[in-house]
């Protein structure tokens, strides 16, 4: 069931990659191995690593900040695989984030450290020198644009709702079709924010994570969760008991759905760093990268 769905969230994802640089999708890499091809990997390494002038948190390393609980993008394991990275207690981190940023770190000659933190902890950490930079599914908007610097985007994603399979949701057409119903979001995100644009919404407080999200809507405390497209593919692949509902141009959310790298305000050495070795990897890559993450991420229970 969940290579049917991988299966189909690849033709999906490979449709929405309409600026695709061109390059033979069988040069992208497998999980196993998150690395660009050696042309774009030699096209990187020119512009951004090796340079002894970049000042790191530590030096040697480029340490960034995530939560570590928002599958596909990022989570916690116990298992150590070929694409996790170690964050101690016997834990590892794994997910698309963990990926673009052990591709970063090779094109800037560092060693990646992935240090969990609390979503609402990640801008305060980079800014006061805990960690080098937030990669972690963020969007840059306009208020958190005020507080730190942001790449351009490393992923664009769309907007969706997820509800249970038995619920009488499974059909709408536009999101003004839950007018009236108890909706939910991912705290201090815009995926909370956008529920008001539901008019007669029952907006429900929302919650730090999606795992909690999950038990909330499974026991009917909620009617929809507002997630972006991968996060809500992963949740049903492990939920067969849930499924979520896309919209057409013109009936979703007007929200800006993709996300960027942050870094401390005015580290503009770093920024252009990072920028450059982002440019060498190629569209293909960056969807099949999703691909694979979806594919190995825990199940959300």
């Amino acid at each position: 069931m969940k290579k049917l769905f991988v299966c189909a969230l690849a033709a999906a994802m490979m449709l929405a990659a309409g600026c695709s640089s061109g390059s033979s999708s069988s040069s992208a890499p497998s999980a196993a191995s998150p690395a660009a091809p050696a042309a774009s990997q030699a096209a990187g390494s020119e512009a951004a690593g090796g340079d002894a002038s970049l000042t790191t948190v530590t030096p040697g390393k480029f340490t960034i900040g995530m939560e570590c609980a928002y599958a596909p993008f990022n989570w916690t394991q116990l298992e150590k695989t070929d694409t996790a990275v170690d964050i101690g207690s016997a834990s590892y981190a794994d997910g698309y984030d963990v990926v673009m940023g052990k591709y970063i770190a090779e094109q800037l000659g560092l060693e990646l450290v992935v240090k969990p933190i609390a979503w609402e902890g990640l801008e305060p950490a980079v800014n006061n020198g805990e960690i080098d930079a937030i990669i972690a599914g963020m969007t840059a908007t306009p208020e958190r644009r005020e507080n730190v610097d942001f790449t351009d985007p490393y992923y664009e994603s769309k907007m969706v709702v997820i509800v249970r399979k038995d619920s009488d949701l499974t059909n709408i057409t536009s999101i003004q079709d839950l007018s009236g119903r108890k909706v939910q979001g991912q705290l201090n995100t815009l995926y909370d924010t956008v529920i008001d644009q539901i008019e007669g919404v029952d907006h429900v407080t929302p919650l730090a994570t999606y795992p909690l999200m999950v038990v909330a809507l499974q026991s009917g405390e909620v009617d929809a969760l507002t997630a972006e497209l991968p996060v809500a593919a992963g949740v049903v692949a492990s939920n067969p008991d849930l499924t979520y509902v896309e919209f057409a141009e013109g009936s979703g959310f007007e929200a800006d759905t993709s996300v960027s790298i942050a870094v401390k305000k005015g580290n503009t050495a770093l920024l252009d760093a990072i920028q450059s070795a982002l440019a060498s990897v190629s569209e293909e890559d960056r969807q099949q990268w999703m691909i694979d993450a979806t594919s190995r991420q825990p199940a959300q229970e």
